[in-house]
């Protein structure tokens, strides 16, 4: 029986984040900002395959002219789409708010990469550590630079 209930929250927050980020992106970054008091942003990319343009919500934590993504698709086997179009083309877009941005992308390794990794978990209360525990891949942390 719990893991009825766990099914059924799982499923709950999907569709939650679902309405939360079709609101963020279709109201040109008027609503959505946060996400339980968690900074998110639009980020625009080109598909590695496809070209076509591509936005996703994501949590964000923005250190002067950088800002840092973690790449963990809910502790999914597999890396979210967003992060094969960056290594793909380092070159993006973002949106805070109503705010745009150009950026350079850059996966951090090493102790740059636990530094961030740190800061985020902080940040998200500990969801990227539980993230990590449901994969067998390192989950990703990305650095974004400002133009």
């Amino acid at each position: 029986m719990k893991s009825f209930f766990k099914k059924i929250r799982r499923y709950s927050i999907f569709v939650f984040l679902y309405f939360h980020n079709y609101i963020y992106i279709y109201s040109d970054g008027r609503f959505g900002k946060f996400l339980n008091n968690r900074p998110c942003l639009i980020l625009h990319t080109k598909g590695a395959k496809t070209q076509l343009e591509r936005k996703n919500v994501l949590v964000f934590l923005r250190e002067g002219n950088e800002i840092c993504l973690i790449a963990s698709k809910g502790g999914n086997k597999n890396n979210p789409g967003w992060y094969h179009n960056l290594k793909k083309l380092e070159k993006c877009k973002i949106q805070i708010g109503r705010d745009t941005y150009e950026a350079n992308s850059r996966e951090v390794y090493d102790e740059e990469r636990k530094e961030w990794w740190e800061k985020m978990d902080f940040m998200n209360r500990g969801g990227y550590s539980s993230y990590q525990e449901l994969t067998n891949r390192k989950i990703p942390v990305l650095v974004l630079t400002l133009s």
